[in-house]
């Protein structure tokens, strides 16, 4: 019992980690971005990185293994039901965020670029936040879809 409490603790904190941080990330790129400043844009892209890199990233690592561990201590079939759906759309996920971390980096860089030269944010720059916004909606959308069927868990 105390194995399936630890597990389920833990992956509960993934879970909350992945929310509040995908939350967090997205709302201060925003506000940055709004503001028009380069060098505000820079500052919090970079700290934006940095939590992507030690917080989202430890709990995508942490999730799939206590998801795994709790399954098979519930004798759960991965590949079946809301489980299974669970599992193709943390694929989806990943597939958005991989390229977000790369381009949070990128706008990053632009941003510092323009702020140093005393100039606009640049059309690169602009390109890639429509492309990181448009990103957030599949990524996040199926970390939100995640969330109901591990709660829900719908007979599917």
């Amino acid at each position: 019992m105390l194995d399936y409490l630890l597990l389920k603790y833990l992956h509960v904190l993934g879970a909350i980690v992945l929310l509040g941080t995908g939350t967090g990330i997205a709302f201060f790129m925003l506000m940055a971005h709004r503001s028009g400043d380069a060098g505000f844009v820079a500052k919090t892209a970079g700290v934006v990185v940095v939590a992507d890199m030690v917080f989202t990233a430890s709990a995508v690592v942490v999730q799939p293994i206590t998801g795994y561990l709790l399954a098979d201590l519930m004798d759960v079939p991965l590949w079946e039901g809301w489980l299974g759906v669970a599992l193709l759309l943390y694929g989806v996920a990943g597939a958005f965020w991989l390229p977000v971390v790369w381009i949070q980096t990128r706008m990053r860089d632009l941003a510092l670029e323009s702020a140093r030269a005393g100039t606009a944010l640049s059309p690169a720059y602009h390109r890639f936040y429509r492309i990181w916004f448009l990103f957030g909606f599949p990524g996040f959308g199926s970390v939100m879809a995640i969330l109901w069927l591990m709660i829900a868990k719908p007979g599917l």
